[in-house]
């Protein structure tokens, strides 16, 4: 009678345990999703703040919007100021929270009308955006974020999640 919990020879490198197995390979991109989630908080903040500064200031190739104008030039300052925010690791999920929500509404009220899909209403940056910060508000900035050097992010989380109940990991 042969043991079902032994290691199998056959799949040798993915047994529990071994540098080559998948448990080893989980726990180190587990041990770099901080930062995989900070560059790509950065990434998404410059993306989101030159959308705005080309439509503010003409730069980028772009052209400026008139001051004022709605919803043009207020989505451009939404874009500018959330964007260096989201950037910058400061605020992120309040900046996020905005900065999604705007895209929503750019979607839902100037690009949906013209058409169902994004990819027939020329809507993919605005849903794609309005997604990737609703992902930041949920999982917070990752490694390299300002709100880091203040201790706001993580003292603010930890405290959420002692008055829930939840365990604290340290």
């Amino acid at each position: 009678m042969t043991d079902l919990n032994a290691p199998n020879p056959a799949k040798a490198g993915t047994t529990p345990g071994t540098s080559g197995s998948p448990a080893s390979l989980a726990a180190r991109l587990d041990q770099a999703q901080p930062y995989a989630l900070g560059l790509f908080r950065i990434v998404v903040g410059l993306l989101f703040a030159c959308h705005g500064a080309s439509s503010l200031f003409g730069v980028l190739g772009g052209s400026a919007v008139p001051a004022g104008t709605w919803p043009g030039w207020y989505a451009a300052v939404i874009q500018l100021g959330a964007g260096i925010l989201v950037l910058a690791g400061l605020g992120t999920r309040s900046a996020a929270f905005l900065a999604s929500g705007s895209m929503a509404y750019a979607y839902f009220k100037v690009h949906q009308p013209e058409s169902l899909l994004p990819i027939q209403n020329g809507g993919e940056s605005a849903a794609m955006f309005c997604w990737a910060f609703a992902l930041l508000v949920f999982t917070g900035p990752g490694a390299l974020a300002l709100d880091r050097l203040f201790g706001a992010g993580e003292a603010t989380a930890a405290k959420a999640r002692e008055d829930r109940g939840a365990p604290v990991a340290a």
